[in-house]
């Protein structure tokens, strides 16, 4: 093999499949500027904190890329993540009961698999625009979590999650005070390991990226469609409340009103890490390469005294170059496939 046959091949490799290689500079460059911008910035301070400020960012981007790989656009994530995380917290204040850290969690999954069976089967049966019904099943879902749950504050969480709220897997000294890496971070890894395996190395996982390439030849190839569709929205729906509670946990009470109205940042990170808004593409890799770009663009804006607003901007411009990106890609690939088509055809 030549050179120039090898140097192709090595850069495809570092690039990665979904350009995981291209997001992971693009994190290297910023950490480098941001560091000689603000010294202050390259610590283990702000690696600590990045990190736990991806938790909950990166299990709700787990379940979103379930939904964008398939093809579809889920919004409600978040409406669905509050409501079970809110709904636990609730009722167990309101027995004075805490039924332990494990059947919390449970009952939170069990009601995300609920709301996200809605999802798919809504989506599956009648074939209707994902974002569409979502957006819908959003509003449905808040609407009832104020109306008929509660819509008060809550700041005593039940003693299970309120002493995990401040566990630490190590804590270290840093700029002369402690610094700790918080525990959630380890779940979190380990379901993102989980959701790899799944659509890597199993049948239902090439299923999804089947379904998202193109529906009716996953159809005629022998996938179970419909069926695989509602399991879809049902994982996804899992997902976004064990967000839900760790959202909760980390935030140390449970607000009705949080999450709903920032799904951007989640979608944008999804889509920056490689994940086509078009389907049939993405990987759990590039997905929270993104969520850490996000986090990193959030802090690093933070740092610089740059409104919350102008942020907001930044990541919705981030989005629009992600998306433009992949247009021009898919526009590429068409019109290389042409040409070889009328060249067979002669």
């Amino acid at each position: 093999m030549s050179a120039t046959t090898a140097s192709p091949d090595l850069f495809r490799k570092l690039r990665g499949a979904n350009n995981e290689g291209v997001l992971a500079l693009i994190i290297l460059v910023l950490v480098v500027a941001m560091s000689i911008a603000n010294p202050a910035f390259f610590s283990v301070a702000t690696l600590f904190s990045i990190a736990r400020g991806s938790i909950v960012p990166l299990v709700f981007a787990l379940a979103v890329l379930l939904v964008i790989v398939s093809g579809g656009i889920d919004v409600s994530f978040y409406a669905i993540g509050i409501f079970a995380g809110y709904t636990v917290v609730h009722f167990s204040v309101l027995g004075s009961f805490d039924p332990g850290l494990l059947v919390i969690l449970l009952i939170a999954m069990v009601l995300g698999a609920a709301l996200g069976s809605v999802n798919g089967i809504v989506i599956a049966k009648f074939r209707l625009p994902t974002l569409i019904v979502t957006l819908g099943t959003q509003g449905i879902i808040k609407g009832v979590l104020l109306a008929y749950i509660g819509s008060r504050y809550i700041a005593d969480l039940p003693p299970s999650m309120s002493a995990l709220s401040t566990a630490s897997i190590v804590t270290v000294e840093s700029n002369g005070r402690p610094t700790a890496l918080h525990l959630l971070v380890a779940p979190a890894i380990l379901l993102a390991v989980a959701v790899a395996i799944l659509l890597k190395y199993t049948m239902f996982g090439r299923g999804i990226y089947a379904i998202g390439g193109d529906t009716e030849a996953a159809r005629r190839a022998g996938f179970p469609v419909l069926r695989w569709s509602i399991m879809l929205y049902v994982l996804a729906g899992v997902l976004a409340a064990i967000g839900g509670i760790l959202h909760v946990i980390l935030n140390r009470n449970a607000n009705p009103q949080d999450l709903v109205g920032n799904e951007l940042d989640i979608i944008a990170a999804v889509v920056l890490g490689g994940a086509s808004v078009f389907g049939g593409r993405g990987s759990v890799l590039g997905t929270a390469l993104g969520v850490i770009l996000v986090q990193l663009i959030n802090n690093s804006l933070l740092l610089l005294g740059v409104p919350t607003a102008w942020q907001r901007a930044a990541v919705g411009l981030l989005l629009i170059v992600g998306v433009g990106i992949q247009a021009l890609s898919a526009q590429r690939a068409k019109r290389r496939v042409v040409p070889n088509e009328k060249v067979s055809a002669s």
